[in-house]
């Protein structure tokens, strides 16, 4: 886990045309997103030998993650950081807990520029796996330059889900996620570009990263 420092960003939604300004503690947060031989483990299901271990673990919906963050808490002896009904239909969290996480749209902005003030933290064919250059697949994560705190896949690859609501008045329990992905155009993969989804989606170029809080 790569310690983040703490720090502030500005987040924009062009729908509405408004900005705002975050205050980001300091975090942790995963230099890759995680992979299929991580979740698969955690998850006690086989990954075959040429199933690419090592490519981010893909087609799991945001409430996946979150029950993979509890299990890989409960793994590690942390406490668990989500708080799940019965039903699953409430997530809360245990602002207390040191379990794993994911990031807020925030923190995860934040860490992708890594003090940088563009749309990219570098040249994009070097930094991503996107339309252009994926051979329209997924690839091995850390293959790709990371940026200036030692984050890989930051952009491209995959796209990552969020903490966040998107907002609920218009979209009700939909959640955020960011970076784009290696099916992915060129326009799509950058630090403020935002997307969002029902709970329950599952894609193939979706995946999710690790935080913890400090």
């Amino acid at each position: 886990m790569v310690k983040i420092p703490a720090g502030e960003i500005e987040l924009r939604d062009d729908r509405i045309q408004t900005t705002w300004t975050v205050e980001v503690n300091s975090f942790v947060l995963a230099p890759v997103p995680v992979t299929k031989a991580l979740y698969y483990s955690i998850v006690q299901k086989t990954v075959g030998s040429n199933d690419e271990p090592q490519v981010p673990v893909v087609d799991v919906s945001w409430n996946d993650a979150i029950l993979f963050c509890n299990l890989l808490s409960q793994h590690s002896s942390l406490k668990e950081y989500y708080l799940v009904s019965d039903n699953g239909e409430s997530v809360v969290c245990n602002w207390e807990a040191d379990g794993y996480r994911l990031p807020t749209e925030a923190e995860w902005q934040y860490a992708c520029k890594a003090g940088t003030v563009g749309y990219r933290y570098g040249e994009l064919d070097e930094i991503a796996w996107y339309h252009e250059n994926s051979e329209g697949m997924v690839h091995e994560v850390g293959k790709k330059l990371p940026n200036a705190w030692g984050l890989y896949d930051m952009l491209g690859n995959v796209w990552e889900w969020c903490w966040d609501l998107y907002d609920v008045k218009v979209y009700d329990s939909y959640r955020i996620f960011r970076g784009g992905s290696w099916a992915e155009e060129a326009r799509g993969c950058g630090a403020t570009c935002r997307r969002r989804s029902h709970p329950t989606f599952r894609i193939d170029d979706l995946g999710f990263r690790l935080a913890r809080s400090l």
